[in-house]
């Protein structure tokens, strides 16, 4: 296997790291967090018609162009660098994969093309109320008819949603669901959170009709490597993060100065940076491995790899971030430095996918420990 990145895969980054710095600037997130809808749509389309962003993992015949995980991975490292306000996790690595894995080919070929054309915002509605990540934490009910009761909580860009994919259980175990806005009985409300950069909303269903996907009661295992792709594409966006974060911290240590020096030549603060950065090469390690794995297509490894890039992406980015708004100093505290735009951003992803304590259990339970 060859784990270095390709010429292709050099220019990829290059081409979305040059379309978020005039997109995705400062100004441009902090204009979307503070708007309930907290989508620019112009952007949106842009990201779907111009780079092929959110259909580069999907394949060709359902509208996609058929890349791999691990050039999806570099967006997402990008796009987390760039704290972009826009439902693309919940869409690509949520909606998009969980779609992909369920064994229901008409459902693909009718849902897939408009998430890769930028038409369709997805996501994938499966935490309630206990904010649990796993399949005993799924109580919403489906009748005969298909029709859904119960709420899902927590559902990443639920606001904004075109369309819900939605985890339920029925008479024969864990289902998968497909729920159109409009639905009749559907609701939906924005819920206040740390994070203002990736909003998540309570999606509530009333006897609401849905489309069954796939299988009666077989969901959870595509679910489940939906969760674990998730992990690792989450972990790629916290290493982007963290980068970001350092650079910021590296360059005001080099302009900042104290006592006639910059405070980048007294030890400590050479220390605390350099403690970023190896933080920071441990956690894109872990992330490249389990994009590596995804693309290997192994499946023992790729559950083994997700649960540890997870585990130890989340603290790594929660580390960086607190560390370069202490190397800021005063001015990191303020609400005007973006510093604590990536500390929310950190504290939402370490548990967005259920907390690094509960990955490191996975990751015991994969390897039989």
């Amino acid at each position: 296997m060859d784990l270095t990145f390709s010429e292709e895969q050099d220019e990829l980054r290059k081409v979305v790291r040059a379309f978020l710095a005039r997109h995705s600037d400062e100004a441009a997130v902090r204009r979307l967090a503070a708007d309930p809808h907290g989508l620019d749509t112009v952007v949106w389309r842009r990201m779907a018609t111009e780079l092929g962003l959110q259909g580069l993992a999907i394949p060709e015949e359902y509208g996609g162009s058929g890349f791999g995980y691990v050039d999806l991975g570099i967006v997402f490292e990008e796009a987390g660098r760039a704290l972009v306000c826009a439902p693309y996790f919940a869409t690509v690595a949520l909606a998009a994969e969980a779609l992909l894995r369920c064994d229901d080919e008409r459902a693909r070929a009718d849902l897939l093309p408009g998430i890769a054309s930028g038409a369709t915002v997805a996501t994938l509605a499966l935490t309630e109320e206990n904010g649990r990540w796993d399949e005993t934490g799924i109580g919403l009910t489906a009748g005969d008819d298909n029709r859904l009761t119960g709420v899902k909580t927590y559902v990443p860009d639920g606001h904004l949603a075109d369309l819900f994919l939605v985890a339920a259980r029925t008479a024969s175990g864990i289902s998968l669901f497909a729920v159109e806005a409009g639905a009749p009985g559907l609701t939906r409300t924005l819920l206040p959170t740390l994070d203002q950069t990736r909003k998540q909303a309570r999606v509530e269903f009333r006897d609401t009709p849905a489309r069954l996907l796939g299988t009666e009661g077989t969901a959870w295992p595509a679910l489940s490597r939906t969760l674990a792709t998730a992990s690792v594409l989450l972990a790629a966006e916290q290493v982007g993060g963290a980068a970001a974060a350092l650079d910021t911290a590296v360059s005001y240590a080099r302009i900042r100065v104290q006592y006639g020096r910059p405070i980048g030549s007294f030890q400590g603060v050479k220390h605390k940076c350099a403690d970023m950065l190896t933080e920071i090469e441990s956690a894109r390690s872990a992330a490249y491995g389990g994009l590596w794995a995804l693309d290997a297509g192994d499946e023992t490894q790729t559950a083994i790899a997700a649960a540890l890039a997870q585990a130890f992406c989340s603290e790594a980015f929660t580390k960086v971030a607190g560390d370069s708004i202490q190397v800021h100093g005063g001015i990191g505290f303020t609400w005007e430095h973006p510093a604590h735009l990536y500390l929310k951003r950190a504290k939402s992803s370490e548990v967005l996918l259920g907390t690094p304590a509960y990955h490191r259990e996975l990751l015991a339970a994969r390897l039989g420990i």
